[in-house]
């Protein structure tokens, strides 16, 4: 059975602090480490000399007992009591911070604004104990609502939405599994569901053409035009290492770990994919180093006008395209669906609408002879 045990030390002042001695030690959520010491912050005189040093030496022996006496049953029913003034007075907002900064490319963006969002909704103070069912329904409205909070003041969209609040989801689930709330919120509340759009990508003929136009920058050029031949994310391009990059000719493969998901995976590419790496460097320099997100934008608006192509395209779109080429080709979906790196078929699914040859062969079987 777990042991709390009331112990004291000498400290300076001709005084003596009180702390409780865990055994065995005990697991701080907020840190991961072992925490056997709880330091109570309370005090006695070594040898009082007047009658209040003795009052304030008989009721600290008193707090202290007591404090002891619950710390035994917080402990031996698994809630640990040296932690409950973090759970209920800790920054949520920073332990959001921490998670965000753990992000990389275009995902941090991400995550940075869902954390801008969740701060404009519940200021820099929102603790772990503000934390309820009732917030987050709150949250999700609020985030639905379409707010805008930067200079533009263009609103968020559905799925914007969607996305900021599934990490805001998926830190409440961390911040369970460490203790530091005493509700599963994450399976509490429901995400918010995506809306179906138009998925925008690009024809082979229409690839074809950004790859024979130059690009304000020869660096984007290939990071875009290798995600449109691998189907990986920007997270994963800008991130991706020369280590990850193997094989030889007819074999070459990536073996990498999703930055969205933190999957392990290996990732078969073609020659001409290869090719766009670049001159090898050490195995720990990024293949495509000094690529950035903040360049994306300005970068791709430049290529597409010089290109001639007028539709609104992202980098993200190259993924799309290369998704639809495949499907196009016929490359049947479970084989896609493995080559995004998609956990079910169904989110692959998406993009078997867009080329449904079978709804583009029935837009022929109707036909009217028509006087000029």
């Amino acid at each position: 059975m777990p042991k709390v045990t009331l112990r004291i030390k000498q400290i300076t002042g001709g005084r003596s602090s009180y702390y409780l001695d865990h055994y065995p030690p005990l697991i701080n959520p907020r840190t991961g480490k072992a925490q056997r010491r709880e330091y109570l912050k309370l005090y006695i005189f070594d040898n009082p000399k007047t009658d209040a040093d003795r009052l304030h030496n008989r009721e600290t022996k008193k707090l202290v007992e007591h404090i002891r006496a619950t710390r035994q049953i917080d402990v031996q029913n698994e809630e640990y009591g040296f932690l409950t003034d973090e759970q209920k007075n800790g920054s949520f907002i920073e332990f959001y911070r921490e998670s965000a900064i753990k992000k990389n490319g275009s995902n941090f963006d991400n995550w940075y604004m869902s954390l801008r969002y969740l701060i404009s909704f519940a200021s820099h103070n929102l603790r772990y104990s503000d934390l309820t069912e009732w917030f987050c329904e709150d949250y999700k409205e609020y985030l639905l609502s379409g707010p805008s909070i930067n200079q533009r003041g263009k609103k968020i969209i559905h799925n914007t939405a969607m996305a900021y609040f599934a990490k805001f989801r998926s830190v409440l689930k961390k911040a369970y599994r460490r203790k530091l709330i005493k509700t599963d919120l994450y399976e509490l509340v429901l995400p918010i569901k995506e809306e179906e759009t138009n998925r925008e990508f690009l024809t082979i003929e229409e690839f074809q053409k950004l790859a024979e136009t130059e690009a304000p920058s020869d660096l984007f050029k290939r990071a875009a035009l290798f995600s449109g031949l691998t189907g990986l994310r920007f997270s994963d391009v800008s991130a991706l290492l020369w280590s990850q990059a193997r094989g030889t000719a007819d074999n070459y493969y990536l073996q990498f770990k999703q930055e969205k998901t933190n999957n392990a995976e290996v990732l078969p590419i073609s020659d001409q994919a290869y090719e766009l790496l670049g001159k090898r460097q050490n195995p720990q320099e990024k293949v495509f180093d000094g690529l950035t997100y903040s360049q994306v934008r300005w970068y791709l608006a430049k290529w597409l006008v010089k290109a001639g192509i007028d539709k609104n395209i992202t980098f993200h779109s190259f993924r799309h395209t290369y998704a639809t080429l495949q499907l196009e080709a016929g490359t049947d979906i479970y084989t896609v669906s493995k080559m995004l790196g998609h956990r079910h078929v169904k989110t692959t699914q998406r993009y078997a609408k867009v080329v449904d040859k079978s709804k583009k062969a029935a837009t022929k079987r109707i036909t009217l002879r028509l006087k000029n």
